[in-house]
């Protein structure tokens, strides 16, 4: 079962993204962090299902940070 887009907002956080105001039009939203080099781009309400490319988007994300 997919996770929920909010998750996936939750995750990034505690890793230390931040979301950047303003960014992102309608439901879109942009997560930058000073050791990712880019952003990570997440659309979608956040009640919504993630699609599988999001998880995979914020898993790689999250663990290139960590290296």
């Amino acid at each position: 079962m997919p996770r929920k887009i909010r998750q996936l907002i939750k995750e990034l956080k505690k890793a230390g993204f931040e979301q950047v105001s303003g960014a992102g039009k309608g439901s879109h939203r942009k997560f930058v962090q000073d050791r990712f080099p880019g952003a990570v781009t997440l659309s979608g309400k956040e009640g919504t299902d993630a699609k599988q490319y999001q998880e995979r988007e914020v898993k790689n994300a999250i663990e290139k940070i960590k290296q």
